[in-house]
């Protein structure tokens, strides 16, 4: 039985170490689809089997598990900067501002609850621990990875923060829901009038709206469709128009005459603009349709690298193959198909024209699921490689002894986003399927809880159980609550946010699904997404980052 005692006892053997991680994810994913009150934690219960098993001494080579640690780190940031980096910027168009607005307000606010309650209970060398309890309490694990490559900056060699991280994370979760709860009554929610109010799901700026407008204006008569964007200043695309019973394909130099019936596709908020520029909104959906029509109206998925990145400006499909294109779907988001927007790999473009220019066009695209199945992994190491090296480039910070760096988990992060959004400039695609994406993200995620926990499951009962383990559970439980009793009021009452959407809001600002998954099934409809989608990129840059700059700054 040797052969057995040198697999389940050598921490040099790789088989071992293989093993002892096999098992701590297996069991952490077996336990976490246990639900608790309808409630489960998720592969986050990996870190708690690793604590377990390193509890009773199933440990391994350090330096490996480090390596490992930090691996699965910089794969899990990176792939979440990939999912993040096309939405972060448009976040803050319109009517995303005030909604990150309030997330950055209640990120800071978390971290000045995590302050005053390490100044008034704790000592000063307690701070790493009550970091690993922000992190815990907000229920963010990237946050906890970043606090941990920031300690290895500046020499730690204390408790392991994620026994912190261990005690707040449950009563996170519950905390983060409860605070739901408490909202409804404190603001006097009435959730059947709240399920009435008809949001739009989409910054109505981007979001296309499709109408048959009648032209009854009589200035517009014998001017060309080219003449009338000019005139109006609005961005729209006719796709169609109705002229002395028959349907065509408008094209810029199309002469406009009274009684047209034009097929506009338009931004949500410039609806009422454009009609009361051209004329009166009337039902043609049924001259229009298909089956009545020479023109189809087909979705055609981008997936030829050389478009990728340019404008349809440059493109100019209307004149090159003579139809237009009116809508962008992208990652679920549907967009006006404006002149100066970008196509990326993985777009899919609602077209309409002649049957055989449509079939050009998506030859031209390439409309093709096989070359989208093929994984780019090229882009995941050139984005990983630069990432390592603008983290580890030393920052100078006024009052401070030694300069700081961004570390193994801020540099991927920040290079992934700017790579996602902007590497279409440098020939990189960046597109990834929502699968793969899911696949490394969780593979790394898994790798470092499980590395984490293994660690600190030797002194586990040492630090929590004998320690200060209660207080670190009640101040989680106060960084929690107290930012979301008061930001959800203001949000509520002062800026009149549905409630729906505010749950939404408050569960992408913990970046918690557990409580998205309470809120879609409280609301029954996509408001709660409209809130987690839009706060989620930079709430999740700023749990990253923040967690780094307590650790540097005040450590």
């Amino acid at each position: 039985m040797e052969w057995l005692e040198n697999l389940l006892f050598n921490s040099d053997s790789i088989a071992h170490i293989v093993l002892l991680y096999s098992l701590v994810i297996s069991l952490g994913v077996l336990l976490g689809r246990i639900k608790f009150f309808g409630i489960s934690l998720g592969v986050t219960f990996i870190l708690f089997a690793g604590i377990l098993i390193g509890h009773f001494g199933f440990t391994g080579n350090i330096q490996i598990i480090n390596f490992i640690q930090d691996f699965g780190l910089i794969l899990f940031v990176f792939c979440i900067g990939l999912q993040v980096g096309p939405s972060f910027f448009s976040s803050f168009r319109k009517g995303g501002v005030s909604m990150n607005l309030m997330a950055a307000g209640t990120i800071l606010l978390n971290i000045a609850v995590m302050v005053a309650l390490w100044l008034c209970l704790f000592k000063k060398e307690d701070l790493p621990m009550m970091v690993g309890v922000l992190c815990g309490a907000v229920t963010n694990t990237p946050g906890l990875g970043a606090a941990n490559e920031a300690l290895g900056q500046i020499g730690y060699s204390g408790p392991q923060i994620a026994n912190g991280y261990a005690c707040a994370y449950p009563l996170g979760v519950i905390g983060i829901i409860g605070g739901m709860i408490l909202l409804k009554y404190l603001c006097n929610v009435n959730i059947k009038k709240e399920s009435m109010i008809d949001e739009v799901a989409e910054d109505s700026h981007e979001k296309p709206h499709r109408m048959c407008v009648k032209v009854t204006n009589p200035a517009l008569e014998g001017i060309t469709l080219k003449h009338l964007r000019e005139l109006a200043k609005r961005d729209f695309v006719c796709s169609r128009i109705l002229q002395n019973g028959r349907i065509n394909l408008p094209t810029r130099d199309t002469t406009l005459h009274h009684g047209d019936c034009l097929l506009i596709v338009c931004a949500c908020d410039e609806v009422e603009a454009i009609l009361a520029f051209i004329g009166q909104r009337v039902n043609a959906d049924k001259e229009f349709d298909d089956s009545h029509s020479p023109l189809v109206s087909r979705r055609i998925l981008v997936t030829e690298e050389e478009v990728n990145g340019k404008t349809l400006s440059q493109l100019s499909l209307s004149g090159k193959f003579g139809v237009n294109v009116t809508r962008i779907y992208r990652t679920g988001i549907e967009l006006l198909a404006r002149p100066d927007q970008r196509l990326q790999l993985g777009d899919r473009v609602r077209v309409v024209g002649p049957a055989d220019a449509v079939d050009r066009l998506a030859a031209r695209l390439g409309n093709s699921n096989d070359h989208l199945d093929h994984p780019n992994i090229l882009t995941i190491f050139v984005g990983i490689f630069i990432g390592i090296l603008f983290g580890s480039l030393p920052i100078a910070i006024p009052g401070m002894p030694t300069p700081v760096k961004l570390g193994l988990a801020g540099g991927p992060l920040i290079i992934s986003i700017l790579i996602s959004r902007f590497g279409y400039r440098m020939k990189l695609v960046t597109y990834t399927t929502v699968s793969a994406n899911l696949m490394l993200r969780e593979i790394g995620l898994a790798l470092f809880l499980a590395s984490v926990g293994i660690k600190a499951g030797g002194n586990f009962i040492n630090t929590v159980v004998e320690g200060d383990g209660l207080l670190y559970v009640l101040c989680g439980f106060l960084i929690t609550v107290i930012p979301i009793i008061c930001i959800g009021p203001i949000a509520k009452l002062k800026f009149k946010m549905n409630y729906f959407t505010l749950m939404g809001m408050i569960a992408g600002t913990y970046t918690d699904p557990p409580a998205l998954a309470y809120a879609n099934q409280t609301a029954g409809n996509d408001a709660p997404a409209l809130g987690y989608t839009t706060v989620y990129p930079l709430a999740m840059f700023l749990r990253i980052i923040t967690a780094q700059v307590l650790i540097l700054v005040l450590g």
